[in-house]
C-alpha cells in the first residue's frame, strides 16, 4: 500500500496571500488555507517527501511526522528547497545523514544556497544531507522503484515522478508525449493547476483536467492551487466526478 499526505496544496505564496483580503485569503474553512506544495509518500517503513519548501517545518509538526528517510527534489525554486535546513531534528532522531535525491541542476542549487551544509569544514549542528544525483532513469527508496516524468516550467525543467500507479506532477505547463505515455492509466495524479486563467509556467484547471483525460487516469486532483482558483467548496462541486482540488491534510491510499 502507498499512503500519500498532502503537506502543501499551495501556489508559491500559499494561502492566505500576505496582505490580500479577498474572499478565499478570509475564509475561514480549512481547506482554503494552502501551504506551499507537497507531499509525504510513505510505503513500507519508508517516508520520502517530494520536496522541502518553506513551510517544511509546519507541515512535519502538523501531521505528527516521526521520521523521514528521504526528500526528492522536483526542481530548484524556493518554495520547492527553502526548509532544508529544517531536516536537522529528523538527522538527531534518526542519527544519520537525509538522503536528497535531485538532479544535477538542483544540487548545484543546493549548493549555493545551503554552501554551509557543504563546507569541508562544518559548523556543529549542521543539517546533515547527502546528496544523490537523479535523471529521467528510474531509482530506488526504500525498495520501490521512482519513475522520473520530466516536464517543462516555462523553460525549466522539472521532474516528476510516478510510484506504481501514483503519480505526482507539480510546476508545469507542457509535458512531451514520451514522457506522458509513464502518466498514462495510473490510478492517482496529483497535478498542478494555478487558476482558470492561462499562465506562462503552469497549467490552468481547465488544461490539467483535460490532460488528466487524455492519459485516462482514474483520479485527478489538483494542487499547487492560486488564491485566484477561488472557494474551495465552490469549485470542488463544479468539478468533473473524477477530479478534485486537493487540500492540505489530505490523505489518499492506493492498495
Amino acid at each position: 500500500m502507498i499512503r500519500i499526505t498532502v503537506l502543501g496544496s499551495g501556489t508559491s505564496q500559499g494561502i492566505p496571500v500576505v496582505a490580500c483580503d479577498c474572499p478565499v485569503c478570509m475564509s475561514d474553512n480549512p481547506k482554503d488555507n494552502r501551504l506551499r506544495s507537497s507531499v509525504l509518500v510513505e510505503y513500507d517503513d519508508c517516508s520520502v517527501s517530494i520536496d522541502v519548501g518553506p513551510d517544511f517545518r509546519q507541515q512535519m509538526l502538523r501531521i505528527g511526522q516521526k521520521s523521514v528517510e528521504a526528500i526528492v527534489v522536483t526542481h530548484e525554486h524556493m518554495d520547492h528547497i527553502a526548509g532544508l535546513d529544517e531536516i536537522r531534528a529528523f538527522n538527531f532522531r534518526s542519527g544519520s545523514n537525509m538522503k536528497v535525491y535531485a538532479s544535477q541542476s538542483v544540487i548545484i542549487r543546493l549548493k549555493e544556497q545551503y554552501s554551509y551544509i557543504f563546507k569541508a569544514s562544518k559548523y556543529p549542528g549542521v543539517p546533515r544531507v547527502e546528496l544523490i544525483e537523479i535523471s529521467n532513469s528510474p531509482f530506488e527508496i526504500g525498495g520501490k522503484l521512482w519513475h522520473p516524468i520530466k516536464v517543462k516550467h516555462a523553460g525549466m525543467d522539472v521532474l516528476g515522478f510516478r510510484i506504481d500507479d501514483f503519480c505526482y506532477v507539480t510546476d508545469a505547463n507542457y509535458i512531451a508525449q514520451a514522457e506522458k505515455k509513464k502518466i498514462e492509466g495510473s490510478d492517482v495524479l496529483i497535478l498542478n493547476a494555478l487558476r482558470d486563467q492561462e499562465h506562462h509556467s503552469h497549467y490552468s484547471k481547465a488544461e490539467a483536467i483535460q490532460l488528466g483525460e487524455e492519459l485516462k487516469v482514474k483520479q485527478l486532483f489538483l494542487t499547487h492551487i492560486s488564491h485566484q482558483m477561488g472557494l474551495h467548496d465552490e469549485v470542488n462541486k463544479k468539478l468533473p466526478a473524477k477530479v478534485q482540488l486537493a487540500y492540505d491534510g489530505q490523505i489518499i491510499k492506493l492498495s
